[in-house]
């Protein structure tokens, strides 16, 4: 069993449920998402979701593409995955929280899938997560992923039909990321009545863990979706309130109580 399945069950047992907040790997800078992560495991992260910049992220909303920007941009060479990886590695250090590396498939290409997955053992990484790699074109970089432990999560939408769902629940480990509407990410006054229905689908044919996430952005949100959902994923929220306080010398410690406010009483 690994850290994401270990995390899952211990929230089971303790009848409780996950907050995975994501971030840039390079926004606003290495050093400052190196500190983020580490001020998001002790707000109680679940899990955390290591974006790696991609210069056209077509899945993502216009705030987390000015994050992948500003990463671009931050340095000489930009940001990539080694520097995703390097990340990994020293936050593991100092936290047990599972890390997912979140990218699009063609940085993940450039690096080599082989040495990708290597790499991403040798930093302690726990899974990736590729929004534009179907399932159906998945099978070699999920045999490299398995041999090594890292898991494989997919997304589904409510646009998602039976036969991929099952196609999905075959193929995934880890746990099953469930859009909560069509689109792109960004946050969203409400949650799309359509992403409670798409979970009671996932988990008829799935016994994975399921993470709701695309629009949540408050406290309200995420306590909705933990009551049919086993964990919320809080992205643009997160990268926005990073984006406002980046000039702030307190920024780590201001989107560690932003975090905080996020989970309902009682949650991890």
């Amino acid at each position: 069993m690994n850290r994401i399945s270990e995390t899952f069950a211990r929230l089971k047992r303790e009848h409780s449920h996950g907050l995975i907040p994501f971030i840039t790997a390079g926004d606003p800078d290495l050093e400052t998402t190196y500190e983020l992560m580490i001020e998001l495991a002790e707000a109680g992260a679940a899990i955390i979701e290591l974006g790696v910049p991609f210069s056209d992220p077509i899945a993502d909303g216009p705030v987390i593409q000015r994050a992948s920007e500003r990463a671009l941009s931050s340095s000489k060479d930009g940001v990539g995955v080694a520097d995703a990886l390097e990340l990994a590695r020293r936050v593991r250090l100092k936290t047990d929280v599972p890390i997912i590396l979140f990218s699009y498939f063609n940085p993940l290409l450039q690096y080599g899938l082989e040495r990708l997955a290597n790499d991403a053992r040798a930093a302690q990484v726990d899974g990736m997560l590729v929004t534009d790699l179907i399932p159906e074109e998945a099978g070699e970089f999920s045999a490299l992923l398995k041999t090594r432990g890292l898991d494989l999560i997919f997304l589904v939408a409510p646009t998602s039909t039976d036969a991929r769902l099952r196609l999905v629940a075959k193929r995934a480990s880890g746990f099953i990321y469930a859009v909560s509407r069509a689109g792109v990410t960004g946050a969203q006054t409400t949650v799309s009545d359509g992403a409670q229905k798409l979970v009671a689908r996932v988990r008829a044919v799935s016994d994975l863990p399921i993470a709701v996430g695309f629009g949540i952005s408050n406290a309200d949100q995420v306590e909705e979706v933990l009551s049919y959902a086993d964990a919320a994923v809080v992205g643009s929220a997160i990268v926005a309130e990073i984006e406002r306080q980046t000039a702030q010398p307190d920024l780590v410690e201001k989107i560690g109580a932003f975090t905080r406010a996020l989970l309902p009483q009682g949650s991890d």
